[in-house]
């Protein structure tokens, strides 16, 4: 249905181009009036089902001749559409006119609910997903639903274990390409997002939306139990464990169990003698963070339990 109403929008975009030319070419259908006798024949084709125009590389059919023409973009590698801007070349015009938006910050559709804009219609469409609780997609394997198709495919690979995006740096794998991306920072150093208030900068935007709540106090994760805020969804969960007495952390060695993960990493220096926090002054090393702090107060002094 979206890939009609992408033909549909290219052939009012080519009237609306004409619009001084006579409209000659009129449909025995519904009476609409082109100038070109192609859009003409492309129009009845939508109107109809009926699919003209072959690829004779795969034998996909198509309503219009320029359709095709686009088409066989993806067999032959050719991108003859270029940004002005920064290069970048795209098979199809309609996907160079999306990427111009990044540069330009134009985002033409608006969510009529929460008035949220957004550059594609596509995108639109998938927020929608968030007001009216639509989760078409769904998973064969487990029954799990979903609002966006690439959370599915993300979703599978669970079952899968496919990790098809590979770190060309490392060799290390992901299952999800946003996954990859953010990895290679760790390679490259970047960090895009920055704070207005401290200008600190971070890797990931949802750990600079997490940091930001340090200047606003803001704890949106409330316990329904208790009623203690947390500004991480994460320490939230974290914390329930105290109300349910689980720990879901077990030490494969000795078998004990705890309700936060970092504290079943600190005990498994017990077993291992990692003692991964190092003093830059004497070189003594320590198993937890908090002991190398307490331990380089020696040297500068400082007593920061004085009250």
């Amino acid at each position: 249905m979206s890939y009609v109403r992408n033909v549909e929008d290219i052939l009012l975009r080519e009237e609306m181009t004409k619009e001084g030319e006579k409209l000659s070419y009129s449909c025995d259908i519904c009476k609409k009036s082109f100038s070109r006798r192609g859009n003409l024949t492309t129009h009845k084709c939508i109107s109809t089902g009926e699919k003209l125009y072959h690829c004779d590389i795969c034998g996909k059919t198509f309503p219009g001749f320029s359709n095709l023409t686009t088409h066989k973009h993806i067999h032959t590698g050719e991108k003859p559409y270029h940004c002005d801007i920064c290069g970048k070349s795209f098979s199809q015009k309609c996907n160079l006119n999306t990427h111009t938006r990044i540069h330009s910050g134009m985002k033409p559709y608006h969510c009529d609910i929460c008035g949220r804009s957004f550059a594609r219609n596509l995108v639109l469409s998938i927020h929608k997903h968030i007001h009216s609780g639509d989760k078409p997609y769904h998973c064969d394997i487990c029954g799990k639903s979903f609002s966006q198709k690439n959370s599915l495919t993300a979703h599978t690979r669970l079952h899968t274990s496919e990790k098809p995006y590979h770190c060309d740096i490392c060799g290390k794998s992901f299952s999800v390409s946003t996954n990859l991306t953010k990895h290679k920072r760790i390679h490259t150093g970047e960090k895009p997002y920055h704070c207005d208030i401290c200008e600190k900068s971070f890797t990931e935007k949802g750990s600079l939306i997490t940091h930001t709540r340090i200047h606003t106090g803001m704890k949106p994760y409330h316990c329904d139990i208790c009623g203690t805020s947390f500004a991480l969804n994460k320490a939230l969960t974290t914390h329930k464990h105290i109300h349910t007495g689980e720990k879901p952390y077990h030490c494969d060695i000795c078998g004990k169990s705890f309700t936060q993960k970092g504290s079943l990493t600190k005990h498994k220096r017990i077993h291992t003698g990692e003692k991964p926090y190092h003093c830059d002054i004497c070189g003594k090393s320590f198993t937890e963070k908090g002991s190398l702090a307490t331990h380089v107060c020696l040297h500068t002094g400082e007593k920061p339990y004085l009250w």
